[in-house]
This record gives C-alpha cells, sequence and structure tokens, in this order.
C-alpha cells in the first residue's frame, strides 16, 4: 500500500542529492503556465463576460453575475448546521487569538544624535482571497486567509470560491457562512485561473487588488506565477503533504491515521513516514489496511496518494540522520513522534508547521489549533513561511536626518558614491553644502 525507502547504512548524501533521494509529487507549474495564459488574458481584455464564460466551460453553470448577493450570505449563515457553526466560530476565535499577537509595532532606531530610521508597519490595502472548491470544500481556507489578512488591518477584503451547480451557480454554503461568520461580505462566484485574474486586472464587478492568497489546484499556482510581480502572492501551493518523525515510543495507530488524514486530500498528497524502527514501519503498514478499509475517498484519493511516488516509509539508522531526513524535505506539515518530541521539534530547521507529540495531530492544525494551515509545499519550507499577519503587512523605513547628522556622514557618502561611478550620487549630498563637502 505504500513504498519503503531505505536509507540505513551508508553515510546520508548531502543538499540536493539528499533532497533527490525523497519522496515527492510531480507538480510542473511552468508547464501549467502556458494554458492558463489565455484564460487570465481573456479576462484582463472581456471582463465579467470571460468570467461568466468560464463558469459555464469549467463548472457547468450560466451565471448572470459573479458577484454573490448578500441575502445568500444571509441565507447561508441562517440554514448552517449549529454544530457546524460552533466549530467555525471557535476556529475563528482561536486564529483571532493567535494572529492578533503577531501584530507589529512601529520602531525607531537612533543611528546618530539627530539621525534616526524608522519602520512603520503598513497592510497591503486590498486583497484577494481564494477558497477552493473542488473535491472538497475548505471554509476552514476562508478562515485561515480571513483571518491574518483582517488583524494585518487591510481594509479591502474580497473572497472568490468556484461556483457549484447543485447550488444554483453559488459557491459553496459553508463557503458563504464562513464569509458571514467572519464579515467578508464581498464574495464572487469565481474559480480557478480566472479568479486570480480576475483579482489581478479588476473586472466591471471587482476591483483590482494588492495581493492573492489561498491555495488551489495547479492552475491557480500557475496563475499566481504568472501574476508575479503584478501581484503580490502567498505562495505557489502544491499537493498537500505530511511527514512523520517517529521512533519505537510511537503508537502506529495514532501515525497510520495521520498519514491516511494527508491522502484523503488529492491522489498527489504525500504522506511520508521517516524513522529508525523497522518494527514500527511494519506496524504502520499492518495498520494503514483497516483503518483504509474503514474510510472514505479511498478509490480516488487516499489508495492513489499512498501508492504515489510521493509517499514512502523512509528508514534511517537514527534520530540524527532522521532530522537530517526531515530538514531536507522541508515538510509542509512535520509531525514529531519520538521520545522528548519537544526536544526534537526544538532542532528542526525546515517545515511549514511542526506538530509536537501524539496529542497534536494535522488535523488540530486544520483546524482549531489557532495556528494557520496555510503552508508552504514542495519544500519550499526550507525558504518560506507560512501564511501570517506579516503576509500582509510592508515594512517601510522612513529616514530623518538634521543638517549635523548628514554632514557627519556626507564624506563617506560621497566617496562611496564617486567609486560606484556614480557622481550624481555625490553631488546630490554636496548641492545641501554649497558644494564642499565638510571633512570629518
Amino acid at each position: 500500500m505504500i513504498s519503503r525507502i531505505d536509507l540505513r547504512g551508508d553515510a546520508l548524501p548531502k543538499g540536493g542529492a539528499l533532497r533527490d533521494l525523497l519522496p515527492r509529487a510531480e507538480f510542473d507549474v511552468e508547464a501549467a503556465l502556458e494554458k492558463v495564459r489565455p484564460i487570465c488574458e481573456a479576462v484582463h481584455h472581456r471582463g465579467d463576460a470571460a468570467l461568466i464564460d468560464y463558469a459555464e466551460k469549467f463548472d457547468g453553470v450560466v451565471l448572470d453575475q459573479v458577484r454573490v448577493p448578500a441575502a445568500a450570505l444571509t441565507r447561508a449563515l441562517e440554514e448552517l448546521d449549529p454544530a457546524v457553526r460552533a466549530g467555525l466560530e471557535e476556529s475563528i476565535r482561536r486564529a483571532r487569538i493567535v494572529h492578533r499577537e503577531q501584530r507589529r509595532s512601529p520602531h525607531t532606531t537612533q543611528v546618530v544624535p539627530g539621525g534616526t530610521v524608522t519602520e512603520k508597519w503598513v497592510p497591503v490595502e486590498r486583497v484577494g482571497l481564494y477558497a477552493p472548491g473542488g473535491r472538497s470544500v475548505y471554509p476552514s481556507s476562508v478562515i485561515m486567509n480571513a483571518v491574518p489578512a483582517q488583524e494585518a488591518g487591510v481594509e479591502s477584503i474580497a473572497l472568490a470560491s468556484p461556483p457549484q451547480r447543485e447550488h444554483g451557480g453559488l459557491p459553496h454554503p459553508t463557503i458563504l457562512a464562513a464569509c458571514a461568520l467572519l464579515g467578508v461580505d464581498e464574495v464572487y462566484a469565481v474559480g480557478g485561473a480566472q479568479a486570480v485574474a480576475m483579482f489581478a486586472y479588476g473586472t466591471e464587478s471587482c476591483a483590482p487588488a494588492n495581493m492573492v492568497t489561498g491555495p488551489g489546484n495547479i492552475w491557480v499556482a500557475a496563475a499566481k506565477r504568472y501574476f508575479t510581480g503584478r501581484i503580490g502572492i502567498d505562495t505557489e501551493a502544491g499537493p498537500t503533504e505530511i511527514a512523520v518523525l517517529a521512533d519505537d515510543t510511537a503508537d502506529p495507530v495514532h501515525i497510520a491515521s495521520d498519514l491516511i488524514s494527508q491522502a484523503e486530500h488529492d491522489p498527489l498528497a504525500a504522506a511520508v513516514l521517516v524513522t529508525d524502527s523497522v518494527d514500527l514501519a511494519e506496524a504502520v503498514e499492518k495498520e494503514l489496511e483497516p483503518q483504509v478499509a474503514a474510510t472514505r475517498h479511498v478509490e480516488d484519493r487516499i489508495l492513489p496518494a499512498l501508492r504515489g511516488r510521493q509517499s514512502a516509509i523512509v528508514l534511517v539508522d537514527g534520530l540524527e540522520e532522521g532530522l537530517r531526513v526531515v530538514d531536507a524535505y522541508g515538510a509542509e506539515h512535520l509531525e514529531i513522534q519520538t521520545a522528548d518530541a519537544a526536544a526534537v521539534a526544538d532542532r528542526v530547521r525546515n517545515a511549514g508547521a511542526i506538530f509536537v507529540g501524539p496529542w497534536a495531530p494535522v488535523s488540530l492544525g486544520d483546524y482549531c489549533a489557532g495556528s494557520n494551515h496555510v503552508l508552504p509545499t514542495g519544500g519550499c519550507a526550507c525558504h518560506s513561511s507560512g501564511l501570517s499577519v506579516q503576509s500582509f503587512l510592508r515594512g517601510i523605513h522612513i529616514v530623518d536626518y538634521t543638517r549635523d547628522a548628514l554632514a557627519e556622514v556626507a564624506h563617506h557618502v560621497v566617496t562611496l558614491a564617486e567609486a560606484e561611478d556614480l557622481p550624481a550620487h555625490g553631488a546630490a549630498v554636496k548641492a545641501r553644502f554649497g558644494w564642499k563637502v565638510p571633512q570629518q
């Protein structure tokens, strides 16, 4: 059901050589670029008409307009299952607790007497959020995108989610209900690359955004790449991943259930166990079969994911080697199920989010830990972070120098400008002192 990769014995290679040995899903964003290019440009030139045409072509719905009426949001919240509403409200509450603490305050540094540099943090003005609507419904993604944007102080927030034929051409009602709970009242029934294009270019109905965030399929990822430079993006989200670093103290029932929980997202989802215990590996393999048989989405998602090249049990000689492997892998979600798990987690350098011990499964982080579940995939955790309040803030330096403070350093500025063959840079300083720079 899941393959093995044996990295015991010989010394582990370093850097890219080790990464190349590890399982990873094929996700060729570059190849998808050419297919999304005409979609994006059609939205650029035809606006809402193109969005309506693509809704019929890709989603099988005929729309009169792409903006979701306010009454539909109200109705979705009124009709929401009370238990689901309670869960969403608690998820929102916990996410706000965590993200509110991420706010950054201005800070002024006195470099010299009379010379200061202040760094202030300014939110982007308008953000477009994307909530997927394919194999599953993700109101949790609405929360994970909207809450940090709101806590950052973004003034204008819009959300797009694919129209659903079974819901009269509107996004899924649970998505709409989550928007209503969050106070996001600008919602569009638009999916895929065309949604990113709508936010990037703007249309008759939707003003352009400065930034687009939120997970999606390969077409959404390709559209984000297409517009990089025109708009800000969070990440090119690829297939979801879980890696579990475990030793012989771990419970194979827990590990099997956690691997399956990620595999049920998508046939390209990655489920990886890294362990130095052959007994644990065999116990997990044995435990997978009855747990898979007892759940849903088996043939279309779970089995293809577990059997795919992106999933494996990786055998290593010990904990040190295991840490090297998980750092090379850079998982979106990393569980540490070892003795002294907190100390081991503290040594990890590369992961989107780390889940410590047997009582912190990835599922907790998906919904109610308070952490954010929009995380880097495809090994990008070695250089990128998950979505946070900081994702929506821009640091701006404010330079404030007096005449005396400039005079103190003017000769260095002129010298460095001339060293770079940029004499006008130096002249801009000389002009302030009658072209005779004070010498220190």
